[in-house]
């Protein structure tokens, strides 16, 4: 059985071996550009971006939301930006990676939510007849794209002991 290399693995120097096929780097532009539309709306599928600071009160929440959604937002858009501008790069550093770890929650947030992702949704997925199955595949590509994220990043950090 053939060996599977990880899509993204720390390297010696300390930096991030990126191998996306072409196909995956054109899927994640293509959601990235609608990632960055969404951002401007009021829709319902980012919830999750902006979760509540005071739900049980409206015009706390207001205020709340005033004063933060702006910041997130920004926050959000440099993110983008920076995985827009290194969607072609072979390699990342520390700060594109953490960048890009950023991006793929935030599109899997999104879609989990357009989706209505549970537990049970996930561990048993859609039937191919289910007009959402595409959508679901690409939620768990992202999902696991995640995770080949954070592996590499756990890579570079330094081994624990275990108590005794």
């Amino acid at each position: 059985m053939p060996t599977i290399l990880p899509r993204i693995r720390r390297n010696r120097r300390g930096r991030f071996q990126v191998r996306l096929p072409r196909e995956e780097r054109a899927v994640l532009r293509r959601l990235a550009g609608e990632l960055r539309e969404l951002l401007g709306t009021e829709d319902p599928a980012l919830a999750r971006l902006y979760p509540p600071g005071h739900a049980s009160d409206p015009r706390s929440e207001e205020q709340y939301r005033e004063l933060v959604r702006g910041d997130l937002t920004a926050q959000r858009l440099a993110a983008l930006q920076v995985v827009e501008r290194t969607l072609d790069a072979s390699e990342l550093d520390e700060e594109e990676i953490g960048a890009w770890l950023r991006v793929v929650n935030d599109l899997r947030l999104v879609l989990g939510t357009r989706l209505d992702v549970t537990d049970e949704l996930n561990e048993r997925g859609l039937p191919p007849s289910d007009e959402r199955a595409p959508l679901f595949d690409v939620y768990r590509y992202l999902t696991w794209l995640e995770w080949q994220v954070v592996e590499a990043l756990a890579a570079g950090l330094p081994e624990t002991e275990a108590e005794p």
